[in-house]
Parts: C-alpha cells; sequence; structure tokens
C-alpha cells in the first residue's frame, strides 16, 4: 500500500478490502484506490517490484476531479505488513486505511489484554502507535467490507445525490461547527437551495435505508 501510495501523484487514500495470505510474503490484496487524478493501474504496478495487476474496475464517482478505483493485485509484503500484526493476535480487522502517510486500523479483540498485545507489537515493530479510540461492542463487524460497502452506496444514489453529498463533505458542511451553509452549498452546485437540500436529505435517508432497512 505504501509503494503504491508513493507511485500515485494525487493520491487521497488506499483502503485494504481483502487480503488473502499465498506463500512466502504474497498476499492477494484487494485495494479501494481513491485519487484526485486519474491514474493507469496497469502502468502503475509495473513501476512496483513483487506486484503484478490481476484486475481493475472504476467506480462510478460525480465528480471531475475524483476517480475511485478497485484493484485486485498479487503483491509480496516486507515483514511487517500492518495485516500480518493485526493477525498474529487473533484481532478481526475490520478497516485498514493509508491516508497521509499514516496507516488507520479499525480492529476488533476480545478483550483489553489482546488489544494491548496488539498496540505492544504494532508500537515495537513499526516504532509508532496512538490509539485514537476504543469502544465495545457486542458484534465484531465484518473483516475489511468497506469497499464493497462503497460500490452499494455509489450504486443506490444517483449522480445527481453523490454530486452533492461529495460537494457538502469536501466544503465542510458536515463538520462541527459547518464550514460553509446550505445557500454556500447550492450556489457552489449551481442549483437552488430548496433543491440543495432535497437531494441532500434523498441521499441521507437512502444511507440511512441501507443501514436500518425501509421504514414501515
Amino acid at each position: 500500500m505504501a509503494k503504491l501510495q508513493r507511485e500515485l501523484d494525487d493520491v487521497r487514500s488506499i483502503e485494504l478490502d481483502n487480503a488473502f495470505y499465498v506463500e512466502d510474503g504474497t498476499w492477494i490484496e484487494s485495494l479501494t484506490v481513491t485519487s484526485n487524478a486519474a491514474f493507469a493501474p496497469d502502468a502503475v504496478a509495473e513501476e512496483i517490484s513483487g506486484v503484478s495487476l490481476f484486475y481493475d474496475s472504476e467506480i462510478p464517482t460525480a465528480s471531475d476531479d475524483l476517480e475511485i478505483r478497485r484493484l485486485t493485485i498479487l503483491a509480496t509484503e516486507s515483514y511487517p505488513f500492518i495485516l500480518s500484526l493485526v493477525l498474529r493476535q487473533e484481532a478481526i480487522p475490520n478497516r485498514i486505511v493509508l491516508q497521509n502517510d499514516d496507516f488507520e486500523a479499525v480492529v476488533t479483540t476480545r478483550d483489553w489484554d489482546q488489544f494491548r498485545a496488539m498496540a505492544d507489537e504494532v508500537q515495537e515493530t513499526l516504532g509508532e502507535f496512538e490509539l485514537l479510540s476504543v469502544t465495545q461492542n457486542e458484534d465484531p463487524g465484518e473483516p475489511l467490507d468497506s469497499g464493497r460497502l462503497t460500490e452499494v452506496l455509489v450504486s443506490k444514489l444517483t449522480d445527481e445525490q453523490l454530486a452533492v453529498l461529495e460537494t457538502a463533505y469536501e466544503n465542510g458542511y458536515f463538520d462541527i461547527p459547518r464550514e460553509t451553509s446550505a445557500t454556500e452549498l447550492a450556489d457552489e452546485l449551481e442549483i437552488a437551495q430548496s433543491t440543495a437540500s432535497e437531494r441532500l436529505r434523498t441521499a441521507e435517508r437512502t444511507l440511512l435505508e441501507l443501514i436500518y432497512g425501509p421504514r414501515e
């Protein structure tokens, strides 16, 4: 993931959606790459030693300045590989993403002792570890499935809904406090404020339906 990031000029994030160990440090990996510029996955893979591209597909997005691709690669990962560190402690990796030169991982452990053992190994092996938050949950969640969620979202939302969500997010509409108003959001999209608000509410309702199911 780090090698791929170095080969891309305007990459925003690289997410590990799934991975299967083959042998001798070789993994089959599924990655979601989000970039501010178009790129050719086959050309990029050729520049990275120990990496070969199996398959790539483009995930639709309403933004002309954003490209999202799903890549399946065969990669020889030198130890330590962040996923292998998590699995060695029998923890469940829920999300692993590389962004701004930092790996952010969401993992599920059985108890605090198991978490501390994993954190200590990450700290000792990689030299740096920062705990961002801890929650207690009876449901461990699915391992490394957020890439599939991305594909579901873009298939359920219209181009107009994607556009208003992306623009609102990029301009800080969902931040606390908000960095932009509904009026400014509508002006950015060159649509009426009522139209922007309706599209935003519809998109948010669609996302909630995916999580909770449709209302009766």
